[in-house]
């Protein structure tokens, strides 16, 4: 009939579309957790440079978490009004201009407010991203896109710690971070140009008759106990991930490491193991189901953690690597896994998911760091474990029997 509009299919692995999306998204999350991560390498030289303990100078990257949590509900709204790719380019511009100011705030409360006012800019992006690839990428391709944004924030957050930490020590913590957000805007420059035109959006417009509101979109996605498992991974995984790499560097440099902040950084090369992992995910994904892989993802995380108690450097490192190849396959299977249980808005569930992602990042990022304090690494790393254990078991309880949880048979022939 006139008028009416085919469903777009969505881009196919190999096609042009397919390759600018994934360049782009990839390049997106560079820009954006290079930025939001940036600071955490700086963490020991941060301290003594504004003279406050360790957990408040963990503040410093929970700050722009907590913004981040704060605006994703409202970046998904405007993205729903105006675009998802139009939202994504205003959030990284601001980003980066955001970002720019880090280094020259003058003191510690400054600082803060800058970091949570740039984690509001910065929000734009993990609110929107999986919910444009959903819409632009073909479906039976989404899980290995969507991976491969995620190796994107894995890198961007690897690049920002691995720039910032080594420059701090030679010339301090602001030309660090001043170079990464340098490094960001160019990032955020590949994104602008390379993201493909939107062709599966639909706009919303406002009050449009028999369209649901904003507030009822939200309420569906929260009645849902299937999602609220899965935003659940995002608080305790994230929160507890975090608290570990905010943490380990103030570890390092006491006995009996004694390791300088230049030297330091260079366990931030387990992110590496994230990238890698969060791509194997979406092939594990279809060989063994997204429940498997998550208790799975879970389970290798567990394992690192415990390793990472062990004196040694190497033992350290080896941990390291296991946990963060865990925790970017477990987060590459919920966030992915959240659009597919959805109902009555995409972008809004999405939104929920980072909401629990930032909002554990910012909160157990700095409270672990209560117990770090008295009790040493052995403190913290109690701490996170149960972490993990309340997000395996809420996916235990309440994800089984999902759509994907289990693997799909495909008939031969």
């Amino acid at each position: 009939m006139a008028g009416l509009r085919e469903p777009w299919p969505g881009h196919a692995q190999g096609s042009p579309g397919y390759r600018r999306m994934i360049l782009a998204l990839f390049a997106a999350g560079v820009a954006t957790f290079s930025q939001l991560y940036s600071v955490q390498g700086v963490l020991p030289e941060l301290s003594r440079d504004l003279d406050v303990s360790e957990s408040q100078a963990a503040l410093a990257v929970s700050a722009a978490t907590l913004g981040l949590a704060v605006a994703v509900v409202g970046w998904s709204a405007a993205a729903d009004r105006f675009g998802r790719l139009r939202t994504m380019h205003a959030a990284v511009v601001a980003a980066v201009v955001l970002g720019l100011l880090v280094p020259f705030a003058p003191g510690y409360e400054a600082l803060l407010a800058v970091r949570f006012v740039e984690g509001l800019a910065l929000g734009g992006i993990p609110a929107v991203a999986l919910a444009y690839l959903s819409e632009e990428v073909a479906p039976m391709y989404a899980a290995v896109a969507a991976g491969t944004y995620i190796s994107g924030t894995s890198l961007g957050g690897l690049a920002g710690r691995m720039v910032a930490g080594p420059l701090s020590e030679f010339v301090g913590w602001r030309v660090g971070t001043l170079v990464v957000s340098l490094m960001a805007a160019v990032a955020a420059a590949v994104f602008i140009l390379a993201a493909p035109k939107p062709r599966g959006f639909v706009p919303v417009p406002r009050r449009t008759p028999g369209e649901p509101t904003l507030a009822r979109k939200l309420l569906v996605n929260l009645r849902d106990r299937r999602l609220l498992a899965l935003y659940a991974q995002g608080l305790f995984l994230m929160g507890g991930f975090v608290a570990v790499y905010n943490y380990l560097g103030f570890r390092l440099e006491a006995p009996p490491f004694l390791i300088p902040a230049s030297w330091g950084s260079l366990v931030f090369l387990a992110y590496l193991s994230g990238a890698w992992s969060s791509r194997r995910s979406g092939a594990m994904v279809a060989r063994f189901g997204r429940l498997p892989v998550l208790l799975g993802s879970i389970g290798v995380m567990a394992a690192g953690l415990a390793v990472t108690l062990a004196p040694s450097l190497p033992a350290v490192v080896a941990g390291l690597l296991l946990l963060t190849a865990g925790f970017f396959s477990a987060h590459a299977v919920a966030s992915g896994w959240v659009p597919v249980l959805a109902v009555g808005g995409r972008a809004q569930a999405a939104s929920l998911y980072n909401l629990g992602y930032y909002a554990g990042s910012s909160l157990f990022g700095w409270a672990v760091g209560l117990f770090f304090v008295p009790f040493g690494w052995p403190g913290a790393v109690a701490c996170v474990g149960v972490l993990m254990a309340a997000a395996a078991a809420s996916a235990a309880a309440a994800l089984r029997g999902s759509p994907g949880a289990a693997r799909r048979v495909i008939p031969r022939g």
